[in-house]
């Protein structure tokens, strides 16, 4: 009984890697890359104070300390993204504020002044504007958030020339996902000179605030044409 009982464990663990290989070919064979490794910040850069961010034993990214940008610097396309799906699984605690740039630029110090940011907020009292909005281009109130705190969901942000689409997909730790489109949004031409401007670049995780607590896992990219 013993030794049988070795060989089944034997067998479903291999059976679960080959899931899992499965899962990460198929991946790659529908073009999608992943952008954090899940150990460490290999392939990301941050701005200043950059004990910020740290990677917690589960492999997530724990973003928690004073202000400070995660440009992504890896291999993938040079860190260089014009035309794309990106997915990211995030989770905040309450009264916490975070977001997402894309189309950026590292810089050592500041906010990003190069690209849009995508709100990461669900209860940060000081800021109207909530999670999925493009930053003080496309807003959305709290009313219109489908996302909360202390649960995952995945915030998935789609650009396309000047159309930009951001869907928050709830539930992903469930069997019951439900996908909201919150954002859809076409950069008008000509462009106000303090708007944010499409155009290409690399993206950045927020660190917003010493009191601010936030989640980051299976980040993701697909390249579009």
């Amino acid at each position: 009984m013993t030794r049988n009982l070795v060989l089944l464990t034997v067998c479903m663990g291999m059976l679960v890697a080959g899931c899992q290989s499965a899962d990460n070919m198929f991946s790659k064979f529908a073009g999608w890359h992943d952008l954090f490794n899940g150990q460490n910040l290999d392939g990301w850069k941050a701005s200043e104070n950059q004990g910020t961010f740290t990677v917690n034993e589960d492999g997530v990214i724990v973003v928690h300390g004073e202000r400070s940008h995660l440009f992504y610097a890896g291999p993938v396309r040079d860190a260089n993204f014009t035309n794309f799906e990106f997915k990211v699984d995030v989770m905040t605690t309450p009264g916490s504020n975070s977001g997402i740039f894309f189309h950026t630029a590292y810089q050592e110090t500041g906010w990003p002044g190069q690209g849009y940011e995508c709100q990461v907020n669900q209860t940060f009292q000081a800021d109207p504007q909530k999670t999925g909005g493009l930053y003080n281009v496309v807003k959305i109130d709290a009313e219109h958030n489908p996302a909360k705190d202390n649960e995952w969901y995945t915030q998935h942000i789609i650009v396309r020339g000047k159309h930009v689409v951001v869907n928050i997909i709830t539930g992903i730790d469930s069997d019951k996902t439900t996908v909201h489109e919150v954002v859809d949004y076409t950069e008008p031409d000509p462009l106000d000179r303090r708007q944010p401007r499409l155009s290409s670049g690399t993206f950045a995780l927020q660190g917003h605030d010493p009191k601010s607590l936030v989640y980051f896992k299976n980040v993701r990219v697909r390249v579009l044409r």
